[in-house]
C-alpha cells in the first residue's frame, strides 16, 4: 500500500513550475492583495475589535450601541458562569458531579443571518441564564451584509463574546453560474452539490481575500474540491486563512473522510498545521462510522486541529426527512470522540412542528429586502431562537451525562 516517493517528487515539481497555469493564476490573484505577509498584516489590522467598531461608528451604525451594551454586560459578569449553569442543571449534585473536561463538545448554531438576532439571543440568554454557543455559522449574502453593516457588527460581536464564526462566500453555483440549478430549491436534486463551476475557484479566492483583508474574516465555508485545494495552496504559501467543509461535500463514510484528511496532511505547512478547521459529516453517518472517522483523524495527527462537526438538528423543511434529532447519538459518541461540535441548524422537531412557519433551508437564500417586505423577519428570528433553545437543551443533556461543552468563552467563564 505504500505510495511511491517518485510521485511526491513529481507533484512537487508540478506545483513549483512557474508555467503551471493553475498555480500561476492562483498566485496572480493573491498578488493583487500583496505578499502573504502583507495580506496577513492587513487582515490582523482589519479584524481588530477597535477597527471594526471604528468602521461602524464612521457609518453611524445603529449596531454600535448594541455592541457597547454587550461589552458592558460581559464586563460586569452578567452572563451565567459555567459553575452557575451546572448548579442550575444538576442542583445539589453539582458540587460532587464529575464532569469530563477532556473532550468538550463545541456548541454550534446555524445560521446567524442578521446581527439583531444575536442581540435578541444574548438578551434572552442573560434573562434566562442560558448559554450562547461557542461557534456560529452564517449563510447570508456577503455583499448585502457588507452594505448594511451586519458584517463588521457580527465580526465585532464574535470577538466580544469569544466565539468562532464562519461566513459563506457569494461565489458559488447558486449565483447562476451552475446552469443546471433552477435555484436553491434544486440544489439537492442534482449530483455534485452546489458547485464552483469553471473559473469560480479563482473568483472564490479573490472574494475570500477581499473579506479577509478588509474585515479580518478568516473562516469560510467550503463546498467544492477545487476551492478546498485552492485554500490548501493559499495556506501553504503563507496566507493564514481557515475553512470548514460543508455537508454538501458528502463526507458520509470513512474513505471519503480519509481523502479529505489526506489532502489536509499533504498540503500542511512544515509545522504540520492545516487551514482545515473542521468538516460536516453527512446526516446519515452512524455511531460506528463516527468512531472510525475519529480514529483515522487521530492516526493522521489531526485530532486537535480538525473538528468533526455533526448536525444535531436540521431545518425542518427542504433538507432532510423529519423528525431529525441526533442528541442521543452525540451523548453516546462524545465520551470517546474529542474535538466534535454539536451543530444546531433547526429547532427540536416537536417545537418546529408547532410553528406556523417552520425553519427552511431555502430561507437562507432570501434577500433582506424580500424578508422585510414579506413581513417575515420576526418569523425567521423566531426560527433562529428555536435553534438557540435546541443548543441549550444539548448543553443540558451533556451536563447531565457528565460531559463538558464549549460555549462563548468570554461570556461564560468558570
Amino acid at each position: 500500500m505504500e505510495l511511491d516517493g517518485k510521485v511526491f517528487s513529481a507533484l512537487n515539481v508540478y506545483l513549483s513550475d512557474g508555467k503551471n497555469p493553475l498555480v500561476r493564476d492562483l498566485l496572480r490573484v493573491v498578488g493583487k492583495y500583496g505578499t502573504p505577509e502583507e495580506i496577513n498584516e492587513r487582515a490582523r489590522e482589519a479584524g481588530r475589535l477597535e477597527r471594526l467598531l471604528e468602521r461602524l461608528e464612521n457609518r453611524n451604525s445603529p449596531h454600535l450601541k448594541d455592541l457597547e451594551w454587550l461589552m458592558r454586560e460581559r464586563d460586569r459578569g452578567a452572563f451565567v458562569s459555567l459553575s452557575e449553569y451546572r448548579a442550575r442543571v444538576l442542583g445539589t449534585e453539582a458540587s460532587t458531579a464529575r464532569i469530563d473536561e477532556s473532550s468538550a463538545v463545541t456548541l454550534e448554531i446555524s445560521a446567524l443571518q442578521y446581527f439583531p438576532w444575536l442581540v435578541v439571543q444574548a438578551r434572552r440568554a442573560l434573562e434566562k441564564g442560558e448559554l450562547l454557543p461557542g461557534r456560529f455559522i452564517r449563510v447570508r449574502n456577503m455583499r448585502e451584509q457588507e452594505r448594511d453593516g451586519d458584517l463588521p457588527a457580527v465580526a465585532a460581536a464574535m470577538k466580544i463574546v469569544g466565539a468562532s464564526w464562519v461566513e459563506t462566500l457569494d461565489t458559488k453555483g447558486t449565483d447562476g453560474s451552475n446552469v443546471h440549478l433552477g435555484g436553491p430549491e434544486t440544489i439537492t436534486g442534482y449530483f455534485g452539490g452546489i458547485g464552483q463551476p469553471n473559473g469560480h475557484v479563482l473568483r472564490w479566492i479573490d472574494e475570500y481575500l477581499h473579506y479577509y483583508t478588509n474585515y479580518g474574516v478568516s473562516q469560510v465555508l467550503n463546498v467544492n474540491p477545487g476551492t478546498v485545494l485552492a485554500a490548501y495552496l493559499l495556506y501553504r504559501i503563507g496566507v493564514d486563512i481557515k475553512f470548514k467543509i460543508s455537508v454538501f461535500m458528502g463526507n458520509d463514510n470513512p474513505y471519503a473522510v480519509l481523502w479529505t484528511l489526506v489532502g489536509a496532511r499533504l498540503f500542511a505547512r512544515d509545522d504540520g498545521s492545516t487551514p482545515l478547521e473542521g468538516f460536516n459529516v453527512s446526516n446519515s453517518v452512524d455511531d460506528d462510522c463516527l468512531a472510525q472517522i475519529a480514529r483515522l483523524r487521530r492516526d493522521l495527527g489531526l485530532e486537535d486541529q480538525v473538528r468533526i462537526e455533526h448536525h444535531i438538528t436540521e431545518t425542518y423543511r427542504a433538507i432532510v426527512r423529519q423528525p431529525y434529532l441526533r442528541r442521543d447519538q452525540l451523548i453516546a459518541v462524545a465520551r470517546s470522540v474529542p474535538n466534535i461540535s454539536a451543530k444546531h441548524e433547526g429547532g427540536d422537531p416537536d417545537d418546529e412542528a408547532a410553528q406556523t412557519h417552520s425553519s427552511s433551508i431555502l430561507d437562507y437564500f432570501r434577500t433582506r429586502s424580500d424578508v422585510e417586505s414579506s413581513g417575515d423577519m420576526e418569523v425567521l428570528q423566531a426560527n433562529y431562537l428555536l435553534k438557540h433553545v435546541a443548543v441549550n437543551r444539548t448543553a443540558e443533556a451533556l451536563t447531565r451525562s457528565g460531559l463538558s461543552f464549549v460555549a462563548a468563552s468570554r461570556l461564560h467563564g468558570r
